[in-house]
């Protein structure tokens, strides 16, 4: 068994908006990082929604297996929490450590985490100054003399919304908005916000990163730095479109033969458990569906896999889809209903807009088909055309293969039960900040 210590440092929201993806983003810490480490360019989420990204980086199961098909502050919950990453490690010596935010359940005791050092998640206050306070709580620990091995989650509040206010440093004017965002002042503005909140992480990030460096961590620590879905704009995340399920994903470890280097390779981030059982050399326990990219790392092979899946079930309301994507085509299929679900778009000056301009009016497609050569922002439906039958339909049968080994209750019923309790805002919500939510006790709503 190899004694690496694992750093994961995690953020809300952030998709892959940061420079070393090729953005204008004031992230040069992130980008030192990744010219010494490597970046993947096509890791993907397991879901666009938060608990259910992360529960399944952490058990290397996809959400609707482990039990969080919605948000752990609504009423979700890990069917099994052994089968979480701190506790995996945790019954393998590791000392295990948060610093910060979880998103996987109700109390981090429950998770396998020996301690945490981080403020408390409820605590009343500005949410950049909890990041600073935890990054320097972080800083300390790093700086400490360690008997065990140790496993470091780091979760920062940013880049969720609500954003900070941008600074003088960052002019809307002069801003490019992502592809599939109009280019108006309304949405370069909340851009812009994103940008400042980015740009806060950043300086959290550099501030472990030196930390790191001082005490020579870099040589005996696998140092991961991700998010968990795509930004909170309109038809990002909780959508299946790679804005909502596309991810930064950039590591470093010793022996790294690939420093400096991006990877096109298609991986999910179910796969950075059994990757890290490799590096690590722990026998992977049999729950794990992700796969192992290890052969890519050692330059054995170029690709581990030919698709990924995605989901989403219950975010603020209830939207069950479900998506393959593989390197050239994605297909998506929703399972319940083509009315738009407000409730699951962040509230922003950027939903403001679209709702201003019609788009609680424009229903959605229940099947989605895209060639992501000639369409990268998804926006040519091809579900329907004579030509792509053959691979509609290919897709499909994938799909649904992939459902059936994983169990998948949407090929039982259109409505996936919620817990009792669980709060979920009615479909014709808004808001999810509107506590206009379903009956509480009521498991068999007709949505």
């Amino acid at each position: 068994m190899s004694k690496y210590n694992i750093i994961l440092i995690n953020t809300h929201d952030t998709g892959r908006f940061i420079s070393p993806y090729g953005y204008d983003a004031p992230t040069p810490h992130l980008m030192e990082f990744a010219l010494n480490g490597i970046t993947f360019r096509k890791c993907f989420s397991a879901a666009p929604t938060c608990s259910p990204s992360r529960a399944a980086t952490l058990t290397g199961i996809c959400p609707h297996k482990t039990g969080m098909q919605g948000l752990v502050n609504r009423g979700w919950q890990l069917f099994d929490n052994s089968r979480h990453l701190a506790s995996f490690l945790r019954a393998n010596g590791y000392e295990t450590v948060l610093c910060g935010l979880q998103h996987e359940g109700k109390d981090w005791r429950n998770l396998g985490y020996t301690r945490s050092i981080g403020l408390d998640e409820h605590v009343e206050m500005d949410r950049v100054e909890w990041d600073i306070r935890n990054t320097e709580r972080a800083v300390s620990y790093l700086s400490e003399d360690h008997e065990r091995p140790f496993f470091l989650s780091v979760g920062f509040f940013g880049t969720h919304r609500e954003y900070p206010e941008s600074s003088g440093k960052i002019n809307p004017d002069f801003l490019q908005v992502p592809a599939i965002l109009p280019d108006c002042h309304e949405i370069r503005k909340d851009f812009a916000d994103f940008y400042q909140s980015v740009s806060n992480v950043d300086t959290c990030f550099g501030r472990i990163l030196n930390a790191i460096k001082a005490r020579g961590r870099e040589k005996d620590s696998i140092i991961i730095f991700t998010t968990d879905h795509g930004i909170a704009f309109p038809y990002m995340k909780c959508t299946l479109f790679d804005t909502g399920i596309g991810v930064s994903f950039i590591m470093d470890y010793p022996g790294n033969r690939l420093k400096g280097r991006a990877c096109d390779a298609l991986i999910s981030q179910c796969d950075i458990f059994p990757t890290l059982c490799d590096l690590l050399e722990i026998e992977k326990p049999t729950w794990l569906e992700g796969v192992s990219f290890l052969p890519i790392l050692n330059g054995e092979k170029k690709e581990v896999r030919e698709e990924v899946f995605a989901e989403v079930t219950y975010h603020a309301s209830y939207e069950p889809m479900r998506c393959i994507r593989t390197s050239r085509y994605k297909y998506i299929k929703l399972f319940y209903g083509n009315e738009p679900v407000p409730a699951n778009i962040d509230d922003s000056p950027s939903k403001s807009f679209f709702v201003d301009n019609g788009m609680l009016d424009r229903k959605k497609e229940t099947e989605m088909l895209f060639d992501l050569i000639y369409d990268p922002v998804e926006r040519m439906n091809l579900a329907y055309k004579e030509e792509y039958q053959s691979v509609r339909e290919s897709l499909d049968t994938a799909l649904r293969m992939w459902m059936e080994k994983t169990e998948d209750p949407l090929l039982y019923s259109p409505i996936v039960p919620k817990p009792k309790g669980a709060q979920v805002n009615k479909p014709d919500c808004i808001s999810p900040m509107f506590e206009d939510y379903i009956p509480a006790m009521d498991t068999d709503w007709q949505y």
